[in-house]
């Protein structure tokens, strides 16, 4: 996506208003509708808001499952984003478009899903949900991004790449990848500890 295009964004101070938090937060209905008001939503040069901790770009990220395996991939060196490259991800998804605006009442989901399709091909989703939010202002692309974490879960662990920007594809099971998370993004680090602590009731 050009930095010139114009991206979908939401005040750092609704953020603030509605309840700020670091790290990752769950996706409880109550909190859910009054973060993603849609009132709030701004469609700004992603040039000047990738910079300005003022506003922060709503990102989808998807995570592909079939029971206890994830997809996940490398960050290639054709992805836009350079302070992620080569590190490992879960999450797909991306910046939503001010063309995204045009494609019905919820830009936000309309650029959700075009994102996943132009990134994979994948087998048919059984269940989808909004799991919950990732901030982490620890470093310069963290605090200038708000991840909306949702989980799909597919008919069969299969999905193919589409894009170069996804590299060393494959599904496997939560636990062998725990096992590697320092070479994976802090976002997905977020959606194991999450995923695990479900798994456990804690």
């Amino acid at each position: 996506m050009p930095l010139d295009e114009h991206v979908l964004c939401i005040p750092a101070a609704h953020f603030r208003a509605v309840g700020a938090f670091a790290g990752f937060r769950r996706a409880d209905e109550e909190y859910r509708l009054s973060l993603l008001d849609a009132s709030q939503y701004r469609f700004l040069p992603r040039a000047e808001c990738e910079t300005d901790p003022e506003w922060l770009q709503l990102i989808p990220y998807v995570v592909l499952m079939c029971g206890s395996q994830l997809f996940h991939y490398r960050r290639g060196a054709s992805g836009t984003e350079t302070r992620l490259r080569a590190l490992r991800s879960v999450g797909i998804g991306g910046h939503i478009s001010e063309a995204d605006a045009a494609g019905g009442s919820d830009p936000y989901r309309t650029g959700m899903l075009r994102e996943v399709s132009e990134e994979v091909t994948h087998e048919a989703v059984v269940s989808e949900r909004q799991f919950g939010f990732i901030f982490d202002p620890r470093t310069p692309v963290g605090r200038v991004h708000l991840g909306v974490v949702h989980l799909w879960e597919l008919a069969k662990p299969m999905a193919t790449p589409k894009e170069e920007a996804l590299a060393d594809c494959g599904f496997t099971p939560l636990a062998d990848l725990i096992h590697d998370e320092e070479q994976f993004e802090t976002w997905s680090q977020f959606v194991f500890a999450e995923l695990i602590s479900l798994e456990f009731n804690l």
